[in-house]
């Protein structure tokens, strides 16, 4: 194994999800309400846009309302959009910082225009990024996961083959394709487990 590729929101950050679910319960709207409207037509949804910079932030929140209308529910898109914010897992940070010491390792995000102010802003985030060589977001490349030139376009920018590279992300919609194309994967449930199959994966201490 050559190199390690971690998604970020789910695996390295808290999931979103959980912050979804609470936004429904204050709302009074439908539990998974806001994860049925992005599974909705993924490719071409809002969501789907929004992450590959074809939305503006007021033009995701425009077309997210319309497709809850269209369900028959009122929605905030400027307080789902907030729910993107999470914390870090530190035994994960951990685990990264580990793994670049032996390996090539690689960011990949579905994220939002927004979502990366933080980043570059030198905040809370930037020691981790210290850790990856290549920093592969959607909204910047043009094209998000699952879509295959995705990974290939990580594939490319690390130097390596789909078969000396490991993907850890929270949904296995995400790791279908990377499988498919010989990487290894690893879904993140629970952040200690996915650890410990990292450790099986790789043969080195990441704890």
């Amino acid at each position: 194994m050559r190199a390690v590729l971690f998604d970020f929101g789910g695996v390295i950050l808290s999931s979103p999800f959980d912050a979804f679910a609470a936004y429904e319960r204050r709302a009074g709207l439908p539990e998974g309400l806001i994860r049925t409207i992005n599974s909705t037509d993924p490719d071409t949804n809002a969501w789907a846009r929004f992450e590959r910079s074809e939305l503006t932030l007021d033009g995701f929140v425009e077309a997210f309302e319309a497709e809850a209308a269209a369900l028959g529910h009122v929605v905030d898109g400027s307080e789902v959009i907030g729910c993107l914010a999470g914390e870090l897992r530190p035994a994960m940070v951990e685990a990264v910082a580990r793994c670049h010491e032996h390996f090539a390792t690689a960011l990949v995000t579905n994220n939002v225009v927004s979502g990366r102010e933080s980043w570059s802003s030198g905040g809370s985030f930037a020691e981790v990024l210290d850790h990856f060589d290549v920093v592969v977001e959607s909204s910047v490349v043009g094209c998000r996961k699952p879509e295959r030139r995705f990974y290939e376009l990580t594939l490319e920018r690390l130097g390596v083959e789909a078969r000396d590279a490991v993907l850890l992300d929270d949904l296995g919609i995400n790791l279908k394709p990377a499988r498919e194309m010989g990487m290894t994967t690893i879904k993140v449930v629970d952040p200690g487990e996915a650890i410990a199959e990292l450790e099986d994966v790789l043969g080195v201490p990441l704890r």
